[in-house]
């Protein structure tokens, strides 16, 4: 018996390599970053790109906070991911890097992305991704997806059951508790030097407190906010201008509205942090037209 047949989405995940014999190499001018900031693998790049000081180097085209399209697709998009492959199946979604050179996409996959981001281009910011601590800088990234994001997530899901529930705040408590531990004595998670490892897990704080505290209880919430080194740190990450000016509040906010079919708990009233208090709002997110 035949099985029905299903969609291949072709995988748009080129690299950026370390010189011209790799087909996609480190030039200043050649790519653009198309990226939308209430989206938190995006929120990471750009955050990634301010540090390094790349924005003379590899412009940002910035997208609206909400996507246009179903499956997070982008309307503005939907071009490049065609030139990249044709009839493309899936959404034409951010973030993405292209190549000018080529009028293609190099990849769409974030993770990709942010290594090459902070491993290939030479920029005025310190060195990210160093080759000594990738090993755990990776290790950090896991952590912040599986045991934070998607226990979150799990959390505040409905229908899972107490014992589901209860398991999904375990996880998301050990992992909290380990990032606590890490910052005992120090000013980033590796010791005396900011690295991709901080990135990710700011990033993840913003969207606990922005995004999965509106599907948690007041109980988890007040609990999740009594990480004192871990706030302390967010707050003192936030006010650096290379990473608190990226962070677009009223985006996140209409993004989660807009996307979410959950229903809201009694941690929505529960604030961990006045993210206002410590970094400048920024203007809407719109489109920015394609320079040069």
């Amino acid at each position: 018996m035949s099985t029905p047949s299903q969609t291949v989405v072709p995988s748009l995940r080129g690299r950026i390599g370390g010189d011209a014999r790799s087909g996609h190499y480190p030039v200043p001018h050649r790519y653009r970053l198309h990226l939308t900031r209430s989206c938190p693998q995006s929120l990471r790049i750009a955050v990634t790109h301010g540090l390094l000081g790349l924005g003379e180097t590899l412009p940002v085209t910035l997208l609206p906070a909400v996507p246009d399209g179903p499956e997070g697709e982008y309307a503005a998009l939907r071009p490049l991911y065609e030139a990249s492959s044709h009839q493309h199946p899936g959404p034409a979604a951010a973030p993405v890097l292209s190549d000018g050179w080529t009028g293609r996409i190099v990849s769409a996959h974030a993770p990709d992305i942010l290594r090459d981001l902070a491993g290939r281009f030479s920029g005025e910011g310190p060195g990210l991704y160093p080759a000594h601590a990738r090993d755990d800088i990776e290790e950090v990234a896991r952590l912040c997806e599986h045991e934070l994001h998607e226990a979150a997530q799990r959390a505040g899901r409905l229908g899972i059951g107490s014992s589901g529930h209860q398991d999904a705040l375990e996880s998301l408590f050990r992992a909290l508790d380990g990032l606590e531990r890490r910052l005992a004595g120090r000013d980033h998670v590796r010791d005396g030097e900011l690295t991709l490892a901080d990135v990710h897990v700011w990033v993840s704080l913003v969207q606990l407190d922005t995004v999965h505290r509106w599907h948690l209880d007041a109980t988890a919430v007040h609990r999740i906010a009594g990480y004192r080194r871990l706030w302390a740190y967010a707050r003192r990450l936030a006010a650096l201008p290379a990473i608190g000016s990226h962070l677009d509040l009223d985006g996140i906010a209409r993004r989660h509205h807009a996307r979410c079919r959950g229903q809201e708990a009694a941690g929505a009233a529960v604030q961990i942090v006045d993210w206002a208090a410590h970094v400048p709002v920024p203007s809407p997110s719109r489109p920015t037209q394609p320079t040069g």
